[in-house]
């Protein structure tokens, strides 16, 4: 079914964005199919319900849905690229991401965090409507299931409904993180919409905002219970239980984290190994970088193939030097040096950086991404795939959990099963206590994730400060809740939505 999904995407663009306006929470869309026809088309024709489902997953990863256009006014931007264009943005923002080349300009506001202070760059609007279209589309679906409270029997209703609910607390999750500096239950902070029909709403509290996404995803491993998926692009049980265990451990129920987070690591993924850790060409195919690489730790991803069509403006001509993009003509995404000179020599994870083969650009992720031919250029269209959630990521949530509740026991264990397949040594673990494990547990976060747009949620949960080391020209100590390193509401919006006062 993998080959099917782009096909669909139109679909979704008409649902939910409403093709000729550029109000991007415009309450009907104005082509097609209303909110009143999805919901007497749930028993005539159910796959009307998958098809829009098909189009949220494709939106992931389709350039430009973020909204915003070259000069052409036809080409997208060529950082507009779905979730994955939203990891590099958090990457950079927390520090850990260095951009090593301005040639093309791509990135430059966010790795000197320019663009986090201005609220009329397109960084703030892209990521705001790219989340709040997603928000949309999936409340036209739960609007025609019956809305929030339906109270669903039909199997394949149920899946539909849990898919979207899990699809809209995705959402407002990430929303969270990137446009409040730290959790404060009554701070006015984003528009909640439950409904399509929801216009021009008001900014509601955190605690408002966060109740509904933990609302969302707890139905939605109710919802999600037994139902099968297409592929690893689309939400199942595991998917929703993996956002509701970073929720659980956002909001402080560390019991609950851990407990959650150990249901998908029971669910039957496996860490990837230590002999599979650091890419070469005898690891053509690595874990980091293909669904079907070496190792079985993908919780979601997308399997990329030609009829989606990606190059240049991908995640992959981003990051990777060998496909024929921005990094690879100089405009490299490299490891901080604090951090990569943080990794012991004994961790295989050292081994994850190459130095650019053409313009003798250290630290970049040659090991950990690349295409399997890797030789710089030699992918045109991109076949690598799309991670969004790994197992590793459960057992991070869980050693974290475990150290803020204070059983410090139970988190050295837990942590120890990734560490063991990454380093050769974890006896350092043993001493670790109070503050330190606690430390030990975001550094690592920081390295497992690296490039995967998770390392910016850690540092804000653990209130980090962050020491900027070998960037271009922006070496600096910057706290977690610093202005720069949260996006502002964009300017459309506030001009837009008569009851946002700012």
């Amino acid at each position: 079914m993998k080959n099917n999904i782009s096909k669909y995407f139109m679909l979704i663009m008409v649902l939910a964005l409403g093709a000729c306006s550029d109000d991007f929470l415009e309450s009907e869309p104005t082509e097609l199919i209303s909110t009143d026809q999805m919901s007497e088309l749930k028993d005539q024709n159910p796959e009307i319900f998958n098809g829009t489902i098909r189009g949220l997953y494709a939106y992931m990863y389709t350039p430009g849905s973020g909204g915003t256009k070259r000069n052409d006014g036809v080409t997208p931007k060529d950082d507009d690229l779905g979730q994955k264009g939203y990891d590099i943005f958090s990457d950079m923002l927390c520090g850990d991401m260095i951009l090593a080349g301005y040639n093309y300009g791509h990135y430059k506001n966010i790795a000197q965090m320019t663009a986090t202070t201005d609220y009329t760059d397109l960084a703030n609007y892209k990521t705001w409507r790219y989340y709040y279209r997603i928000i949309r589309a999936a409340n036209v679906i739960i609007d025609g299931l019956g809305g929030n409270d339906a109270e669903l029997t039909d199997p394949t209703q149920k899946s539909q409904m849990g898919q979207a609910k899990t699809m809209r607390a995705y959402s407002y999750f990430y929303l969270a993180y990137f446009f409040t500096e730290e959790y404060d239950p009554n701070e006015e902070i984003l528009p909640l919409y439950q409904s399509a029909t929801d216009r021009d709403m008001p900014l509601s509290k955190s605690s408002e905002i966060w109740a509904t996404i933990k609302s969302d995803l707890e139905a939605s491993v109710d919802l999600l219970e037994g139902a099968s998926r297409e592929g690893l692009h689309g939400v199942n049980q595991d998917v929703a239980n993996g956002l509701l265990a970073y929720t659980y451990l956002t909001m402080g129920e560390y019991d609950k984290a851990a407990a959650t987070a150990q249901k998908v690591i029971d669910a039957g993924y496996q860490i990837v190994p230590k002999d599979k850790v650091a890419g070469s060409s005898a690891i053509p195919r690595n874990a980091f970088s293909y669904i079907d690489g070496d190792g079985a730790d993908w919780i979601w991803g997308m399997d990329l193939t030609l009829d989606q069509g990606l190059d240049l403006i991908s995640w992959w001509g981003q990051v990777d030097i060998f496909t024929y993009s921005y990094a690879g003509v100089g405009d490299a995404k490299t490891i901080d040096t604090g951090l990569f000179n943080s990794i012991p020599d004994t961790d295989e994870r050292k081994k994850w950086v190459v130095t650019h083969p053409w313009y003798g650009i250290p630290n970049c992720p040659g090991n950990k991404f690349y295409h399997e031919q890797r030789s710089v250029f030699t992918q045109r269209e991109v076949t690598t795939d799309y991670v969004y959630m790994r197992v590793e990521e459960m057992v991070l949530i869980k050693a974290e959990a475990e150290a803020f509740a204070g059983k410090e026991d139970n988190a050295k264990t837990t942590l120890k099963t990734l560490v063991s397949q990454r380093n050769s040594d974890v006896t350092f673990i043993d001493a670790l206590s109070g503050q330190d494990l606690k430390d030990e547990i975001y550094h690592q976060w920081r390295i497992e994730m690296w490039g995967e747009g998770k390392s910016y949620l850690a540092m804000k949960r653990n209130k980090a400060t962050i020491t900027r080391e070998g960037h271009i020209d922006f070496n600096v100590s910057i706290d977690y809740n610093d202005d720069r390193l949260t996006f502002d509401i964009p300017r459309a919006e506030i001009q837009d939505n008569p009851n946002i006062n700012l």
